[in-house]
């Protein structure tokens, strides 16, 4: 049925409040402020262990981005694909950004 459709879809992540102070995550390209990737980590790289750690969402995240695209429906969407975000949550993320994960996320992302 229509509505067991909708009931299956992922979770949307935190679209950003406002667009000063926007960071994307360096693992996924997610972009929210500072404090929502405090509030609740990256959606998509919940093991970055960013909630309520201050430090490590600092390490996490980029300000340096450029471009956002908006996914509704990222399974569907040839934007997804193309930018290899197509199996994330639906939210807003960066087209480019600048920055290097900390070493030991890379390590345990191996």
């Amino acid at each position: 049925s229509t509505q067991s459709k909708f009931m299956a879809t992922p979770q949307t992540a935190g679209i950003p409040e406002d667009f000063k102070g926007l960071r994307a995550c360096l693992r996924c390209s997610l972009v929210k402020t500072f404090e929502q990737f405090l509030d609740r980590g990256c959606d998509n790289c919940e093991f970055l262990g960013m909630e309520g750690n201050t430090d490590r969402a600092q390490e996490c995240t980029t300000s340096y981005f450029e471009g956002l695209v908006g996914l509704a429906d990222p399974r569907g969407s040839w934007v997804a694909k193309w930018q290899r975000i197509a199996n994330y949550a639906p939210g807003m993320y960066a087209l480019e950004m600048l920055g290097d994960l900390p070493e030991d996320v890379i390590d345990y992302c191996e």
